[in-house]
């Protein structure tokens, strides 16, 4: 680790003397692109923050809104993605524990996770290693704290062969009189050390997170990744609760990233405040740590909390009764950020200059260029049937199986349909929820693809009846000191921020993550979105037939082929779809449809197009049999991936086409009992026995079992 000569030059003319290791650490830390982001805070004003339903929103942990008068959500996101490349297994394992602490910190329970993972192409091993390590790391520690993984997305690119990216969200649950931030209080006020011990793991994590990938990360940079105890994330769970419970905790904040430097120095910059801590009083676990490696340690489990002197004992006592560490390790103060050990001052600097005081990076960005239209010509039947089986498309019940996705009780629609649907009964309500992002689509055409990666997601909250109430994103980019590179994240940032004020959903908050880029190149910008809606009670349609109904696609019957995976696969460019002029029109039109008592199956249009989602419907006692007819291409009307568009399965036409307005509804045909599906367009008719199609979409089980 080590201070940039300009970094150097700014600190000490704030400091007026040379920083001590342990500050100039600290600094290169906490003004890294991982902390600070200093590349893309710029570019973040352009989200709309703001609704009557956001109670916290950017700049905690996590954010809040209201699910109703007397029940919150609490909705995170972060990133774990070069820790996943260097130790699959625990980087992934600790991704899903930083977010739920992020969750604790806002004194919220958590109920639902949601991960989405882009990899390599699937048939390279070193990608099915990297996945296979990535998906147990989520399973174990997910299944061991009781948090159940209810959705997420997976999606193979050649972009993420030397940069896997693993993006895990987090929903929780809270009340106004629980509710705590991140914000330090009150002058004489102790700080306390809770959890775990510290150790060396994960030194210098959030300057290793901000770098490219060397060749020899693997072994070069693993002393930088985490190692999680999940058993000890449950017990903190639950002696969170407990302090919330009992009022014991003024504000909070979880240790990820600079370790205990990082999580106290932003807590008390946040309140205006300084703090006293001797680093000698940190419970450790390993001999002779020294000051930096105290202050600068990544290890998991453990939270900083601010307590008034009076209940110091009574936050002890619950340490002791979960078996954790705690250490009241110093105080709030009203002065500068100072930290000492064995009688020597390591760090004294102002706290809000560590925390907020690295200045921003001033890019040059070029724009990508417009695709040409170069379509192939291809055997329809041999087109569908690879698509069926493509590992973007077939089916994700591989992944999802090893996650325990009812724990808790509250998981309404479990995973597989378009949108995981939780019942949050306090309320009343149920809470949709969907996460994920084409590379595809964005690598095709970054604002665009942004643009409909927002849409899809919100389509998907539709689909279960819910209305879209709030989003965070995980914005994922290459270096962006290339001028191509910092283009195409420009692009996405803008293409989130203006779909999702189109569909007047508040992003509330998020993370940043630059600098995926490996020998094998940079990602391609990957703007990973998670959304949650909101719906009275908890049923919902799902995506299987029910086998007697008239089949509508609500919304444009078909679009260009730019970004599809039918172009992915088979070759060829064309122009990125021209999505929907008022999208909030056509996601509203969905939800109230998918609400109708005559509605039996909703499934939304997006990757591989209608005539995968038509398959998808498809079970063996339940058959379609659809024509495709219009002025578009045979395959633009199969493969076309334009999003904003579902399958409805309804006993009432006519009640949909009154409950949609404007918004187009095609009629594609019945379903009926055969099992088969049967599409005619172009004058060709194609049929599958649903077990054809099963047997197709199965290629990642096959593959990995």
């Amino acid at each position: 680790m080590s201070l940039s000569p300009s970094d150097h030059d700014l600190v000490v003319s704030e400091l007026g003397r040379e920083p001590t290791p342990a500050e100039a650490a600290l600094f290169e830390n906490l003004w890294s692109e991982h902390c600070a982001y200093r590349s893309s805070r710029p570019l973040l004003s352009a989200f709309d923050s703001e609704s009557d339903d956001v109670v916290v929103g950017p700049g905690d942990d996590a954010a809040v809104v209201a699910l109703d008068d007397d029940t919150y959500l609490t909705f995170g996101i972060e990133s774990h993605n070069h820790p996943s490349y260097v130790d699959p297994f625990d980087g992934a394992a600790t991704g899903v524990g930083g977010i739920v602490r992020d969750t604790l910190s806002m004194g919220a329970y958590p109920v639902a996770l949601a991960d989405s993972l882009y990899f390599g192409d699937f048939d390279r091993e070193h990608s099915q290693y990297l996945f296979e390590g990535v998906v147990e790391g989520i399973s174990h520690y997910g299944n061991c704290i009781g948090v159940p993984t209810v959705t997420g997305s997976v999606a193979f690119h050649d972009g993420y062969e030397g940069n896997p990216l693993v993006n895990v969200a987090c929903v929780g649950v809270v009340d106004e009189e629980r509710l705590v931030t991140a914000e330090a209080q009150e002058a004489g006020n102790k700080l306390v050390l809770f959890g775990n011990a510290t150790g060396r793991d994960g030194l210098g994590g959030a300057s290793f997170a901000s770098e490219d990938l060397a060749e020899d990360a693997e072994t070069e940079d693993r002393p930088a990744v985490q190692v999680g105890d999940p058993y000890a994330e449950k017990l903190l769970i639950e002696a969170n609760e407990r302090l919330v419970d009992e009022s014991l905790v003024q504000s909070a904040r979880d240790l990820g990233a600079a370790g205990l430097g990082g999580a106290s120095s932003e807590l008390v910059a946040k309140g205006g405040k300084g703090a006293d801590i001797e680093l000698g009083r940190v419970h450790q676990r390993e001999p002779k740590m020294n000051a930096l490696e105290i202050l600068l340690a990544e290890s998991q489990e453990r939270m900083v909390y601010e307590v008034r002197p009076e209940d110091t004992e009574a936050v002890a006592a619950v340490a002791d009764r979960f078996d954790l560490g705690c250490s009241v390790i110093g105080e709030v103060t009203d002065g500068n950020y100072v930290c000492t050990f064995e009688g020597e001052t390591v760090v004294d600097a102002p706290a809000e200059y560590l925390a907020d005081g690295a200045p921003m990076n001033n890019l040059d960005s070029v724009e990508s260029e417009p695709r040409t239209h170069d379509l192939p010509e291809t055997d329809l039947a041999a087109a569908f049937e690879t698509l069926l089986a493509h590992p973007n498309t077939a089916s994700k019940e591989w992944v999802y199986r090893q996650y325990d996705h009812e724990v808790g009780n509250r998981t309404a629609k479990r995973p597989g349909d378009d949108a995981a649907l939780v019942a949050i009964r306090d309320a009343g309500r149920g809470v949709a929820i969907s996460s994920g992002a084409d590379p595809n689509w964005t690598d095709a055409a970054p604002y665009e693809g942004a643009r409909a990666v927002a849409l899809e997601n919100a389509t998907n909250v539709a689909a279960m009846g819910a209305r879209p109430l709030a989003a965070v994103d995980c914005l994922n980019g290459g270096n962006p000191e290339k001028p191509d590179v910092y283009g195409g994240f420009r692009g996405i940032v803008d293409g989130l921020a203006e779909m999702c004020s189109a569909l007047d959903t508040p992003v509330v908050g998020g993370n940043v993550s630059l600098y995926n880029d490996s020998a094998t190149g940079p990602i391609a910008p990957t703007p990973t979105l998670a959304v949650v809606g909101s719906k009275e009670g908890y049923d919902a349609p799902g995506t299987d037939l029910a086998g007697d109904g008239t089949l509508l696609l609500v919304g444009e019957q078909s679009g260009t082929l730019g970004g599809s995976q039918y172009l992915a696969s088979h070759g060829g460019t064309d122009a990125f779809p021209t999505l929907p002029e008022e999208p909030a029109t056509v996601v509203d039109a969905l939800a109230t449809v998918a609400n109708q008592s005559t509605t039996t199956a909703v499934h939304d249009v997006s990757h591989g197009g209608v005539g995968v989602a038509l398959a998808e419907m498809v079970t063996d006692d339940a058959g379609i049999d659809a024509t495709l007819d219009g002025d578009a291409r045979p395959d633009e009307f199969l493969f076309s991936e334009l999003p904003g568009r579902a399958v409805v399965e309804t006993t009432d036409p006519g009640a949909v086409r009154e409950a949609v307005g404007d918004v187009p509804v095609t009629e594609l045909g019945t379903s009926d009992r055969s099992g088969t599906l049967s599409v005619s367009v172009g004058g060709e008719t194609l049929e599958y026995a649903s077990e054809t199609i099963a047997e197709a979409r199965g290629h990642i089980t096959r593959t990995l079992d």
